[in-house]
Parts: structure tokens; C-alpha cells; sequence
């Protein structure tokens, strides 16, 4: 006969049966993103995520069958949109402003965990994630600083061909870079020297 003692001992402590479907996909999402955040891509597992789950770990394999489809969903589901570029009618304040929100994206926890996987992931698990950043990421705030500059242009703030490729990875390269290698992390005067310093500059007719 089996005992609730050895009942107990078969999952981890204070793990709910209870809990099924969108109810328990969403615990074990949650419980990736805190995992990437405090280990890293190179020490996530799934028994350490089913654990954070508070459920079984074969409930993490019947759901996703490799480390790199978890991740890939927890990332998706838990990435703050970056749906609207602010209209405050000066070029110079909507930046500033789209800037604080791509930070406070980058700092919170999908942030830190699409980091983790940036930073740590080989070059074969990179590309299971290389559409992911593009349409979740890259492409949203691409679009965005492009909006910016556009309505930049149309009221004569900005010079005609500053709406281009090279000028939109100026602010993103930034943020990356001073947050990876300098550990910045970017409180809104440096986003304001950032815009007044580099990119009015940069953008002036």
C-alpha cells in the first residue's frame, strides 16, 4: 500500500495537484522566467523549474519536450508589448519617453531572462530563438523610434534622411551595450543625456 508519506515524497514540497491546465502552464512559465533570471540559460533545468512550479517534472516534459521550447514559450508569453510610440508633440520628449519604456521592458523579468539567453545560449540554441527577438523585440521597437522620427520630420524637427537603419540602432546598441559591458542600468538621466547628448545632435535639420 502506498502511504501519503511516499505519496508526498514523489513531488516537490508543497506541490498542489490541484492545479491544471492555464493555471499550472502559467506557474511553470512564471517559475522559467524566475529560473532564468537568478541561474541563467546555462543552469535552467527543467527539475528546477518544475520545482519553482511546485509540480511534477514530468508535467513540465508532457508540455514541452526540450529546454529550449520552454524557454522559448515562457519568453513569449511573459514579453512586455511594445504596441504605441508616445505623442508628445516634440521629438525630443517622445524619445526620452520610448526610451524608459524599452528600459523598464529590458529590467524586468522577461527582460532579464531574454537577456540570460542572449548572453549565455550557444550559437545552435541562439537561432531556435533568432524569430522570437526579431518579431517580439527588435522589429516592435524598431518601429517605433521609426514613428518617432517620422512625426520628427513631418513637423521639422528632424532632417529628412535620419529615418534610416543606422540612426534606429543607435539608441537600442546603447541601451544593450552600456546595461552588458558597463552595467548601467540606465536611470532616466543617462536616458536624457542619451537623447540630448547623441541623438538630438544626430537628428537636428
Amino acid at each position: 500500500m502506498v502511504t501519503s508519506r511516499s505519496t508526498a515524497a514523489a513531488r516537490p514540497e508543497g506541490a498542489s495537484l490541484r492545479r491544471r491546465g492555464p493555471v499550472l502552464e502559467k506557474a511553470i512559465l512564471e517559475a522559467t522566467l524566475d529560473q532564468l533570471g537568478s541561474v541563467g540559460w546555462n543552469g535552467l533545468t527543467m527539475e528546477g523549474v518544475a520545482v519553482g512550479a511546485q509540480t511534477g517534472k514530468a508535467a513540465v516534459y508532457r508540455r514541452w519536450p526540450s529546454k529550449e521550447d520552454l524557454v522559448a514559450d515562457a519568453l513569449q508569453a511573459g514579453l512586455p508589448a511594445l504596441d504605441e510610440a508616445p505623442d508628445l508633440g516634440k521629438v525630443r520628449e517622445d524619445l526620452y519617453e520610448l526610451c524608459r519604456r524599452v528600459r523598464d521592458v529590458m529590467y524586468s523579468k522577461p527582460g532579464f531572462a531574454l537577456r540570460a539567453v542572449l548572453h549565455e545560449c550557444d550559437a545552435e540554441s541562439a537561432e531556435r530563438f533568432h524569430d522570437l527577438i526579431v518579431t517580439g523585440v527588435v522589429e516592435p521597437s524598431a518601429r517605433l523610434f521609426s514613428e518617432v522620427l517620422q512625426r520628427g520630420i513631418a513637423r521639422g524637427e528632424v532632417r529628412a534622411d535620419a529615418n534610416d537603419d543606422l540612426v534606429l540602432d543607435v539608441i537600442p546598441a546603447m541601451l544593450m551595450y552600456r546595461s552588458k559591458v558597463c552595467a548601467s542600468e540606465w536611470p532616466d538621466v543617462e536616458i536624457a543625456d542619451l537623447i540630448d547628448r547623441i541623438m538630438l545632435p544626430l537628428l537636428r535639420v
